[in-house]
């Protein structure tokens, strides 16, 4: 009998054996990414505290209005803009990347490169 493959079950796998070497702190939020079928979403969080000091999505209404017609890639690309700006006004510019577990490409890199533009550094 085969047996269908659990992709996010992998997944997890592989994000739970990263998160043992990332750490958020108040000087380096841990910025995490998670990509669902249809939205992306990022968040700082200071894992000293496990507060979130900063979010963005697709579903974010300041974003709304720009996201219409674009392509996902492209989506992602703003929300990670929205964060790294979100993450200015906060007095946070450098972060440790938190890729969820997912492969660096697509919408997570354009996540990244989002916020890289928007003047983090990772």
């Amino acid at each position: 009998m085969l047996k269908k493959l659990n992709k996010n079950k992998i997944r997890k796998a592989r994000h739970w054996r990263q998160r043992k070497n990332i750490v958020g702190t108040n000087e380096r939020p841990r910025l995490n990414v998670y990509r669902s079928s249809s939205h992306i979403y990022a968040q700082l969080i200071n894992d000293e505290t496990g507060n979130t000091l900063a979010a963005a999505s697709t579903l974010d209404a300041a974003l709304k209005a720009e996201l219409a017609g674009k392509k996902k890639q492209e989506q992602a690309k703003l929300v990670g803009q929205l964060i790294g700006k979100r993450a200015q006004e906060k007095g946070v510019s450098k972060v440790v990347f938190d890729r969820g577990g997912y492969l660096y490409t697509g919408r997570v890199a354009a996540v990244a490169e989002g916020a890289r533009e928007a003047g983090l550094d990772f």
